[in-house]
């Protein structure tokens, strides 16, 4: 194990300085932290909440010494987290994983749920070297979609694209619906994306058909980070080591389990 992987795998305590409400089930926490505030877009940590659990999570901003992700309730773990203020401890180990490579032409990015928060930090980032910077978010309901005004403050109208499930916001379908036409109509150096496997495994299907670049940031079940434990795998991949972020010639490799099955808790294999 190198030094600088040592060094991110020491877990550190530290105070919670912010807590803010981005929608009825999700909240971000704003932490200091000195190695995972110099991460790149894509880059991941393990949170981990005292007496209760450790949980990976996407790294939704870092600077000035300060880390921040974006958390949706959604088991007891994020309940617990959920129910913390500013001043209150937590643990962090990392950051771990790759991260997005940077595109300087016109560039795609698709989020779904909490996976745009990554792609908005990756967005930040583009915004002043890219020719073109689009951007597709969806969710459910209007609720839940997430970081409209900073997307807004990126993109400009005709290049943030909204859907919804319910059509309360947007448009209403699946985030991939409007994909197929928008490939079609305009031509783009690189494709990020980050969300439910089953919509990545789509926007992959969708990309390899017109033989276009794609990175996809992928969300596995991960309990160490360093992969030792084996829970995040995928096909030939740990995805806490050899990703989050693959790229489609490594897609195209496991395509035979991307958004069909996982590893469960205890090891089976499990569909999605």
């Amino acid at each position: 194990m190198s030094a600088s992987l040592i060094a991110a795998n020491t877990l550190r305590t530290t105070e919670i300085v912010q807590v803010k409400t981005e929608s009825p089930t999700v909240k971000t926490f704003i932490m200091p932290d000195r190695l995972c505030s110099k991460v790149k877009p894509g880059q991941f940590l393990m949170l981990w909440i005292p007496g209760v659990d450790e949980i990976p999570l996407s790294i939704m901003d870092a600077s000035n010494g300060l880390v921040a992700v974006s958390v949706k309730q959604v088991g007891d773990a994020t309940r617990h987290l959920h129910g913390l203020k500013a001043g209150e401890t937590v643990g962090i180990r990392g950051p771990f994983g790759n991260s997005f490579t940077e595109s300087r032409g016109r560039v795609l990015l698709l989020g779904g749920g909490t996976g745009t928060a990554p792609l908005l930090f990756l967005a930040k980032q583009l915004s002043a070297k890219t020719e073109r910077l689009s951007f597709v978010e969806g969710a459910k309901t209007k609720d839940e979609l997430l970081f409209i005004r900073e997307l807004n403050g990126i993109c400009n109208e005709k290049s943030l694209i909204t859907t919804t499930e319910d059509g309360t916001y947007g448009l209403q379908c699946l985030v991939t619906e409007p994909l197929s036409s928008l490939l079609d109509r305009e031509k783009f150096d690189m494709i990020y994306t980050c969300g439910p496997e089953v919509m990545v495994k789509k926007i992959f299907e969708l990309t390899e058909q017109r033989k276009l670049p794609l990175e996809a940031s992928l969300e596995r079940l991960m309990r160490c980070g360093i992969g030792l434990c084996g829970s995040c795998v995928i096909g030939k991949y740990r995805v806490c080591r050899d990703g989050p972020v693959f790229t489609a010639a490594q897609l195209r490799e496991v395509k035979d389990e991307l958004g069909i099955s996982k590893m469960g808790f205890d090891g089976s294999r499990i569909p999605i």
